[in-house]
């Protein structure tokens, strides 16, 4: 077991509550509530986050010579990591700054450049591709996506396959599911309530 799983968990950084849902953002109803910015106040939860994205770019993405953060949850972690690698950073906004030079990408990003994307959380899919098709038109090249956290659904992946571009993330709601089965922490019902949710 990944023990960012933990980690996460023992942080409330992913918060579960099957009796009383959280609303997102989308306005969908949910027993799960993931916010990776608390991350960034623990020191031990930062620095395993940015081992393993290190880990995986140096594995899966050697030929990297950018890494990019995606606004505004990537950003942060995204430095860490390119200061680690000794490689130039840049960020994606969600859209173009209304003044100056009305930037979709903040930093020194050249033509063809081979750029690796660091989120925090991907649920259906849709803004980190934003970032990543941004990324694209402003003439990157970009090897793949890197996400701390999945919920896994398969609209993600059917998302990211039609766009072709990679994915992958540090630990996902599967994880998540083992390590509070062996925290003891939900009765069995409740377990079986949050994985029929994801299911559906």
């Amino acid at each position: 077991m990944n023990p960012l799983t933990h980690y996460l968990l023992e942080i409330s950084a992913i918060k579960l509550s099957p009796e009383a849902t959280f609303t997102w953002a989308s306005g969908r109803q949910s027993p799960i509530y993931c916010d990776n910015r608390v991350t960034l106040s623990y020191p031990k939860v930062r620095d395993e986050i940015c081992k393993q994205f290190v880990e995986k770019i140096k594995a899966q993405y050697p030929q990297a010579e950018v890494i990019a953060g995606v606004a505004t949850g990537g950003i942060a972690h995204g430095v860490l990591v390119a200061q680690a690698l000794g490689l130039p950073f840049v960020y994606i906004r969600d859209k173009p700054k209304a003044h100056g030079r009305q930037n979709l990408v903040e930093g020194d990003l050249k033509p063809n450049q081979k750029v690796v994307v660091i989120e925090d959380l991907i649920s259906t899919g849709g803004s980190s591709l934003k970032a990543v098709e941004g990324l694209r038109e402003s003439g990157a090249d970009v090897l793949g996506l890197l996400a701390i956290f999945t919920y896994g659904f398969p609209q993600a992946a059917e998302a990211f396959e039609a766009a072709k571009c990679n994915m992958d993330t540090l630990t996902c709601f599967a994880e998540l599911i083992e390590a509070v089965k062996v925290q003891e922490k939900f009765p069995k019902k409740d377990i079986e309530y949050m994985e029929a949710w994801i299911k559906s």
